[in-house]
């Protein structure tokens, strides 16, 4: 499969954005937490992500960004599987046990919470609101990260569990009767 560089084709418009200004902007958009595990053993290791989305459904696929310079990076190409731990709202301390916060690394990050081995080898987050077990099927190397088109190859949901967001900087819960609501 070839992937066009449409930037070769189109002039350079406008000057880069500002990066703060980009910051500010994306903070505007709320997203689920996630936590990617990823490599088995002492080499297991992970890191938190909001940018998760669904790619296909034929086959069901979900679509990763990874830094490449994050110690995850190596991890994923020797394994080539990952999970994405859909987190619940009260579970914004794994977030940051992922995400680095408290200098914890590697396999380190996962004490203190009940793992389950998933069909990749990978672990699964045993409370989360839902564990999707991927193999990677082709990983897409841009400026300084990569997009991780993974295969789903497993699934499961706790539906009874509230979702933990990030929005505007901060952890948000959904308030009790947003679940469901839609905006017309």
């Amino acid at each position: 499969m070839s992937v066009v560089d449409l930037a070769a084709y189109l002039p350079n418009r406008n000057p880069a954005v500002p990066v703060p200004d980009f910051k500010s902007a994306m903070r505007s958009l709320a997203g689920a937490v996630s936590v990617i595990t990823l490599g088995k053993g002492p080499s297991r290791t992970g890191f938190t992500a909001t940018s998760v989305s669904s790619f296909s459904t034929e086959p069901p696929t979900l679509l990763v960004s990874l830094n490449m310079g994050s110690s995850s990076w190596a991890a994923l190409r020797d394994e080539g599987a990952f999970a994405v731990n859909i987190l619940a709202h009260d579970q914004a301390a794994v977030a940051d046990r992922f995400a680095g916060r408290g200098g914890i690394r590697g396999n380190d990050r996962y004490v203190g919470w009940e793992w389950s081995r998933l069909e990749t080898g990978t672990l699964g987050l045993d409370d989360a609101v839902a564990v999707i077990d991927c193999e990677l099927d082709e990983a897409i190397e841009r400026h300084t990260h990569a997009i991780l088109l993974g295969r789903v190859r497993g699934v499961k949901v706790s539906p009874a569990r509230q979702p933990l967001l990030y929005w505007s900087g901060a952890y948000q819960v959904l308030k009790p009767g947003q679940e469901g609501s839609s905006a017309r």
